[in-house]
């Protein structure tokens, strides 16, 4: 029997096309609908729903999920048929690649909860520790540790990506797909296949991605280091971390 397309693109990302199609997504051409991918996202608040929806907008299906999905039907309804809601169990199941936008404390439970469901997934992590609001043991780990690290602890297993984090969700409205020279948007990560698929979504939500190094180097722009908070173009970017061009 022969497979679905649905079917043939999970054993193509399986069998390493993710970097191929990657390519695809980051040529900034329209594309057919089977360069578009599945995008589940967890925490569908101020940053989760911004970026989602820029991707709904850019041709992708996406599943927001909340605890309470019901809470999120205004906002599927003005994306249109492309955006639907769920549970988190839902959307990780739904997701080629999985965004991840919730309060730092939050990790912990969801890797806990969903660690199998998510094992092998692209994972894009957007979130940042606040005392304040996370508590200290964990924003002192993050600070000690490194916010890219410190997150592939809590979530073992995912191909993970740090992206999104630096900027307020107003930026991401007001400047996606804006005149050249884009905004830029710093990520790191340890799986490059995952970092080139990443970086094509970034492309696609209006943005100009900058690879910062692993997960490791995403300390350096994790909250209240030198790449945070930038609103700059790329090659400012790179200029400011000391990066290559």
């Amino acid at each position: 029997m022969r497979q679905s397309l649905d079917q043939q693109r999970r054993a193509f990302l399986g069998a390493g096309g993710a970097l191929i199609l990657s390519a695809a997504l980051g040529s900034g051409r329209a594309g057919a609908q089977s360069d578009k991918l599945k995008i589940g996202v967890i925490g569908s608040g101020h940053i989760g729903g911004t970026i989602g929806g820029l991707w709904v907008k850019a041709g992708h299906p996406v599943k927001f999920s909340s605890r309470h999905p019901e809470e999120l039907k205004e906002l599927v309804a003005s994306l249109g048929p492309l955006a639907q809601t769920g549970t988190v169990a839902q959307a990780i199941v739904f997701g080629e690649v999985v965004f991840v936008a919730v309060p730092y404390k939050a990790l912990p439970q969801i890797g806990h909860d969903y660690g199998a469901a998510l094992k092998g997934k692209i994972v894009i992590d957007a979130c940042n520790a606040v005392a304040a609001r996370d508590g200290a043991a964990i924003t002192d780990e993050v600070n000690n540790n490194g916010v890219g690290v410190t997150s592939q602890k809590y979530l073992p297993g995912t191909r993970l990506v740090r992206a999104f984090n630096t900027l307020n969700y107003r930026v991401f409205a007001r400047d996606a797909h804006r005149a050249d020279p884009q905004l830029a948007i710093p990520i790191a990560g340890d799986d490059a296949q995952a970092l080139n698929v990443a970086s094509g979504l970034i492309r696609d939500a209006g943005f100009d991605p900058v690879v910062v190094g692993n997960l490791a180097a995403a300390s350096r722009f994790q909250m209240g280091a030198e790449g945070f908070h930038q609103e700059v173009s790329a090659a400012e970017l790179r200029q400011k971390l000391s990066l290559k061009p």
